[in-house]
C-alpha cells in the first residue's frame, strides 16, 4: 500500500514540478502495478492540477508554468482514460455532457480539469476542445442527445459567446441544460444569459451537473 501511495505521490509531484515525461512514466508504472486508475486520477493527477491552479491564483505560478502542468496532466490522463472509459461502459452513465471552451478562447486548463472530474464521476463527456464555434456545440449536443452543455471562457471578450450558444441551443429545439464557468464568469452573469447553472470551481461544477441531470429527469 505504501509503495502505491509513493507512486501516486510521484505523479502528483511530477505534474507540479513541470516534469512531463515523469508524469507519463509514473502513470505507466501505476498501471503496471494495478493501482485503481480512479485513485491515480483523483489523488495524483487532479490533485496536482488543482494545486497548480491554487498556486496560479496566489501568484506563485504564471501562465507558462500552468501550461506545462496542464500538459503533464494530459500525459497522465490519456493513459488512464481507456480504463476509465471501460469501467464507465460497465456501469450506468450519469448522463451525457458536451464540453468546450468557447469561440475565440484558447484556454483549456480549467475545462480539462472539469472534463477529468466529470469522467471520473461517471458522466459520458464529449470534449470539443478550445476555440469552439457556436454551431459545433449545437451539432454535437444534437448528435449525442446531450443532457448538459458545459461552456468555459477565460476572457471577458469571449464569454459573451455563451449567451449566443444558449440561444442557439434553444432555437434548435434542444433541451440540454447549460452550465458555464471560467475566471471572468460570475453567477450573476450566468443568470443574466439564461444558463441553468454556474460553476465557481471544478468541484462545484460536478455537483451542479449531477443536480442538472436530476432536474432534467423530472422535467
Amino acid at each position: 500500500m505504501a509503495e502505491n501511495e509513493e507512486i501516486i505521490k510521484k505523479i502528483y509531484e511530477a505534474i507540479l514540478n513541470f516534469n512531463i515525461n515523469g508524469a507519463e512514466e509514473y502513470t505507466k508504472e501505476a498501471m503496471k502495478k494495478g493501482i485503481d486508475p480512479l485513485v491515480v486520477l483523483n489523488e495524483g493527477s487532479i490533485k496536482a492540477l488543482r494545486e497548480a491552479g491554487n498556486k496560479f491564483e496566489k501568484g506563485e505560478y504564471f501562465l507558462p508554468e500552468i501550461m506545462v502542468c496542464a500538459e503533464a496532466f494530459q500525459k497522465s490522463y490519456k493513459l488512464l482514460e481507456p480504463e476509465l472509459l471501460q469501467r464507465k461502459n460497465r456501469s450506468e452513465s450519469l448522463g451525457r455532457i458536451v464540453i468546450g471552451t468557447v469561440m475565440g478562447d484558447m484556454h483549456d486548463i480549467g475545462k480539462n480539469l472539469v472534463k477529468a472530474l466529470l469522467s471520473g464521476a461517471g458522466f459520458e463527456v464529449y470534449d470539443l476542445g478550445r476555440d469552439v464555434p457556436i454551431q459545433k456545440f449545437v451539432e454535437k449536443a444534437r448528435e449525442v442527445n446531450a443532457d448538459i452543455v458545459a461552456m468555459s471562457a477565460l476572457l471577458t471578450v469571449t464569454m459573451q459567446f455563451m449567451s449566443t450558444i444558449i440561444a442557439a441551443l434553444k432555437n434548435a429545439g434542444l433541451k440540454a441544460k447549460t452550465i458555464v464557468g471560467g475566471a471572468p464568469v460570475t453567477a450573476e452573469f450566468a443568470q443574466s444569459i439564461g444558463a441553468d447553472a454556474f460553476a465557481g470551481d471544478a468541484l462545484i461544477g460536478i455537483e451542479e451537473c449531477k443536480r442538472l441531470v436530476g432536474r432534467r429527469e423530472n422535467d
